[in-house]
């Protein structure tokens, strides 16, 4: 199990969907669910998106970092 631990917190906090973010990242809902529940581990392109797309680090996104 991966831990994504503001992937959904970043997603309600810009009032996102999980299809939406799908959308964004050019994949489905049901994966984007897989990546935000830690199901699956989320592609290393897909972190540097979301972390372009909120304006925030990829250290942030994964829980290392607090900016």
């Amino acid at each position: 199990m991966y831990c994504y631990p503001r992937l959904r917190d970043l997603r309600e906090d810009h009032d996102l969907t999980q299809e939406a973010v799908g959308r964004l990242l050019g994949t489905t809902q049901q994966q984007y669910y897989k990546y935000e529940k830690g199901i699956q581990e989320i592609p290393a392109h897909h972190l540097i998106t979301l972390a372009d797309h909120y304006h925030v680090s990829v250290d942030y996104l994964l829980g290392r970092d607090t900016k």
